[in-house]
């Protein structure tokens, strides 16, 4: 089995061009889709529950408003539509606690999973081994994720004051975007393969990826678009489904109140939509892995040097 998984491996660390990385991505996609998805189910059961709570408060407090107005035919709050607002409130809160936990937990098992590819050279690691990677590095992820937050919201100001500046603003929001995806993708390598603290590997992330500029922008803004149109195809049959019974109810004037069945089916819905947002997540950190050792190996050139110092072993 260990030498199968010998031939399989791709090898991370390579300088490899733009059009390079996004082969190898697809590439390294499909030998790993099923590990993954197995390392990924196994540490995100709990939250996936949580996921489907939160579901089903979003989509209770949604229907109980909608319904509670449609009966009244008033615009006032009574004390069953303050009720469902709670719902929706609460659902929101606890919506964005989970969300930020999972995400930092994917954003971490991608990496690690990742690393431990690269290091037992292929498939030759159990998923507690990606596991014990993050445990050993916690400290610094919760830093990084906490730091993580204060920059997307520093990035959010930015995009509101560049929406003002027609199509040049737009332009540059998206190349600041897809800049801070790929330092922010990078740095955390640094970090978890290098062992670096937290401010050493996002300046370290910022040297790789502000010299190789277009090349991260591009990687990232190609291989996003590409995980978009696959999220897209991904949901497309549960979503015509749901649009299929949203356009029964609206025909029919069904009472959306009068049954569960509804709340059970847009619930579900809500729920498959965050965890397939969740997983295309950890697939745009893959993108950043082949990003960071394509950019390491250009600017160290270890790999090819190690292999230049074996061959001249091997001739003495």
């Amino acid at each position: 089995m260990q030498i199968k998984n010998q031939e399989k491996f791709i090898e991370l660390r390579v300088d490899r061009d733009f059009g390079d990385i996004i082969n190898v991505y697809f590439e390294f996609f499909k030998q790993n889709l099923k590990k993954f998805t197995n390392v990924f189910l196994s540490y995100n059961g709990i939250f996936l529950i949580g996921l489907l709570i939160v579901s089903y408060l979003l989509v209770s407090g949604m229907i109980g408003l909608f319904t509670d107005n449609q009966n009244t035919g008033i615009n006032t709050l009574g004390s069953d539509s303050e009720s469902y607002l709670m719902y929706l409130i609460f659902g929101g809160i606890l919506f964005f606690i989970i969300f930020l936990m999972v995400a930092a937990l994917n954003y971490s098992l991608s990496t690690s999973y990742m690393i431990k590819y690269e290091e037992r050279k292929g498939l030759n690691f159990d998923k507690t081994d990606v596991w014990e990677e993050v445990k050993n590095n916690l400290g610094n992820i919760i830093i990084f994720i906490s730091i993580l937050i204060v920059l997307f919201l520093g990035l959010m100001i930015a995009a509101v004051i560049l929406t003002f500046i027609p199509l040049a603003g737009m332009i540059a929001q998206y190349i600041i975007q897809y800049f801070v995806m790929a330092w922010i993708g990078v740095s955390f390598f640094v970090m978890l393969k290098e062992k670096r603290g937290v401010m050493d590997a996002l300046g370290e992330g910022w040297n790789l990826v502000a010299k190789n500029f277009w090349r991260s922008v591009g990687v990232n803004f190609i291989l996003g678009f590409l995980i978009g149109l696959l999220f897209m195809v991904v949901i497309m049959i549960p979503g015509i489904l749901i649009g299929l019974y949203t356009f029964h109810v609206v025909q029919n004037d069904v009472d959306l109140g009068a049954s569960i069945v509804p709340t059970i089916i847009y619930t579900l819905g809500t729920c498959l939509l965050l965890i397939i947002a969740v997983y295309s997540q950890c697939l745009s950190q893959f993108v950043n892995g082949l990003l960071y050792f394509s950019l390491h190996e250009k600017t160290y050139n270890l790999n090819s040097r190690s292999k230049i110092d074996q061959i001249g072993l091997k001739d003495q």
